[in-house]
Order: C-alpha cells, then structure tokens, then sequence
C-alpha cells in the first residue's frame, strides 16, 4: 500500500519509522518530510499547511492511506478533503479538530459536561479582561484560544504579569488572531501527565503514559518550549489515576464530542494534571504529542498501522494493541538560543550505530550534507528495563550526535527518577 504522512518534524519521523515496519506498506512518502526523515521515506516538498496541493498530489500518485499529523493542517480539515477524494485517513475532521483548535471551545465542552478541569473565564474584550484581573487571584493562566505553535500559554505569577500577557496577546497579536479571544483560568499545582490515545470514537485505548519537560534550561528553569525532552510511563500516572481518568475524563470527553457530533477519531492527546482533588484537564491536542511521540511509539509493539486503520474502520475494541513493558527517555538537542533567535547552517553530524534512535526534527539536505535548519534539530530516543537505565542510555546515544551551538538539558527524566524513589 501506498500511505502518506504530513508533517517534517521529530513526531513525524516517529511514526514513520514505526509505520516502516509495517510488511503492508510499499512506499512511504512524507509531506514536506525533512533531511533526516529523507532516510526512511520520500520527502515531498509541500508544505503541511498546503491542503490543495496535499489532496492533488495523493489523487496524482494514487495514495491508499495517509497520516496527517501535526494540528495545523487536521484544524484546517486536511482529512476532510482527503476523504472527499476517497482516501482513508489516520486524524480527525476539521470539526473533531476544534477540541484543540479553539481553547473557548475545549473548556467549554469540560464545564457543559463536567468533566474535571480548572476554573476559567473567557474573554474577547481586552478591558473586561484586564478589569477582571483586578481581583483574580494570582499566580493565574492566560491562554490564547487558537493555535500558537504550542507556546500560547502564559503563567502569570503577578498581577502585572498577567495584564502584561492580555496586552502581548489581544493588542501586540503577539500570536495573531489567535490571541482575539483568550482564556483566563486558575492556576492548577501538581504532577502533569501527558496521555495519548487512539480513539475511533467509541473505543478509547491510551498509550502508555508519559512526562514532558517544556523549560529550555535544566531545573525546569528559561523559556517555555515545544519540549526539551520526555520520558515514558510516568511514575505519576499510576493504575488507580489511570482508572479515574478513563471513567471522569476519557470516556467522557469522548461522548461529549459525539453529543456535539463532532465525533473524534485519530489519537486525542490529553495534558493532565493530578491536583490534590483528582486529575484535571490542562489542554487536549488532536494528535500525537512532541516529543512524547518518541518515547511512546518506540514502546509498541503492535503494527501501528494495523492500529491506525482499524481507528479509521471503528474497529479498535476488535484490536489488541501491546506496549513493551519497559521505560523509554528521549533527549532534545536544539541550536543554541533556542526557542528564541538561533544560528542553523551547521552540518550535522549523526552516528549510523544510533541512527535509528534519532528523530530528526530541524534539519535540510544541501549538497549531499544534513545541515541544522530549525531550534529543535532531533530527539535521541532509548528504552531500557528500567527508568534510569534508559535515560543513561539516551545520553549515552546522544554522544553520537554533533553540531555546532548544539544544546540540551542534562537532567531530563530526574524529576520522574524521584517519584519513583518516593522523594
């Protein structure tokens, strides 16, 4: 079978080394794909965001399946027409997309529904927005409703911090029309977790559970990112948690999608915090997560394509689906400065023993050589038996990897290493 993937970031490569393993698929494409992922697919140069000529070129080459996977093009209803052509789709509809799209729409759909989450008012008038800050108690959460590169989000520890996040958003557009209406919500302490899951709207099946680290320096400390780093399952995430996020929060969340008949199908991500009260809900995505797609998917063992199209033909509660039963940890290394101006150009250099444990994120061939050409350049991924082994060998493989003004954190997974000693 002829599939398709969109998207050219570390997520991407993820899921198209696992789908490579798949005896059923003949050619792999990738649109627009990137120089590291040109190893193990064929890079289309156009871009995910390109819906028109995304459905042209899978009508020309006669694709059987595609994966769209980044949020960009599912919120703009990419499967949607690629299901008008007749080409089965791994991701949700445009419609299923908003629970990701729109922030507004996502806490709404909790309240309406009771489904555990933080207390929250939405606003579109920046002077009812600022005036109600006045008296909201701080720290707070300032969200923009639309999609901003996973970086919309501000915790205002002050007052004046908080205005200051209202005023970048709905009068400087620091991220464009998707700061017009924003989200203003308690701010939440506890254990976050990250969960994906593959859903085919009836049946929920969630992956293991894993831990982001979004600060760009170690100690959790500099600059919000797209994530510096995961490790997989989260110590936190134990069998009696996972037990009241399936009945308060999964399920859920599931049949009030339905309800609105917008039903979600694809691999709903949720972001969750264990507050002194339960699990909560910090945000939905309506895709696999980055980078916790490269520690989960290395721990399946089941065809993930197999998976993928049962998600398509509902039949996921006939699916068995495996996971090892060990730990996974993942290093992003990114170009100094990152995630605000950086240097890219630099040759990068990749160990062929460690090259199938790296998903390469920011990264162009030119003249033959792989060069660095984005903040996050690559994930380096390894699984072990146990937590520490794996983040030990993760480091260990991410020797083997060399750019110039190459950075990473040095202590992703010791948060997680902790709760395991009970510390």
């Amino acid at each position: 079978m002829k599939v398709m993937v969109v998207g050219g970031g570390g997520r991407e490569h993820a899921i198209i080394k696992k789908l490579k393993e798949s005896r059923e698929i003949t050619e792999l494409y990738a649109l627009p794909g990137n120089g590291g992922i040109a190893q193990d697919a064929i890079c289309v140069d156009i871009g995910a965001k390109d819906i028109r000529k995304i459905v042209e070129f899978a009508a020309a080459e006669k694709i059987d399946y595609a994966v769209v996977a980044p949020d960009d093009p599912l919120v703009l209803g990419a499967v949607d027409e690629l299901n008008k052509i007749g080409i089965p789709c791994f991701g949700p509809t445009k419609a299923a997309a908003i629970i990701e799209g729109s922030k507004v729409f996502a806490k709404n759909l909790m309240k309406k529904y009771n489904i555990p989450t933080a207390r929250y008012e939405v606003f579109d008038d920046i002077n009812k927005a600022l005036e109600y800050l006045d008296t909201a108690p701080v720290p707070t959460v300032i969200k923009a409703d639309g999609l901003a590169l996973g970086k919309g989000v501000i915790i205002a520890q002050t007052r004046e911090d908080a205005k200051a996040a209202v005023r970048s958003m709905m009068e400087d557009r620091i991220f464009g029309e998707s700061g017009s209406n924003i989200v203003i919500e308690e701010f939440l302490t506890g254990p976050e977790v990250s969960v994906l899951s593959f859903t085919d709207g009836k049946t929920v099946v969630p992956m293991v559970s894993s831990m982001d680290h979004k600060r760009a320096l170690d100690g959790d400390n500099g600059l919000n990112t797209g994530g510096m780093g995961t490790v997989a399952p989260n110590p936190y995430y134990t069998k009696e948690i996972a037990d009241i996020c399936m009945k308060t929060i999964f399920l859920p969340t599931i049949d009030a999608m339905n309800k609105e008949g917008r039903t979600f199908k694809g691999c709903l991500y949720f972001g969750l915090m264990i507050t002194e009260n339960g699990p909560k809900v910090i945000e939905y995505n309506c895709r696999f997560g980055d980078p916790e797609t490269q520690v989960v998917l290395p721990l399946l063992e089941t065809d993930l394509f197999t998976i993928m199209r049962a998600v398509t033909n509902e039949t996921l509660d006939k699916t068995e689906i495996k996971f090892k039963n060990e730990c996974a940890a993942c290093v992003i290394m990114a170009s100094k400065g990152y995630p605000q101006s950086y240097e890219s150009g630099f040759e990068l250099k990749i160990d062929e023993k460690i090259a199938d444990k790296v998903y390469v994120a920011g990264a162009k061939k030119q003249d033959g050589v792989l060069k660095t050409s984005g903040g996050r350049v690559l994930g380096v991924t390894a699984t072990a038996k146990t937590l520490g082994e794996a983040i030990e060998k993760a480091y260990k493989n991410a020797e083997g990897v060399s750019f110039e003004n190459a950075f990473y954190r040095k202590d992703i997974g010791a948060k997680a290493l902790k709760a395991i000693k009970g510390e």
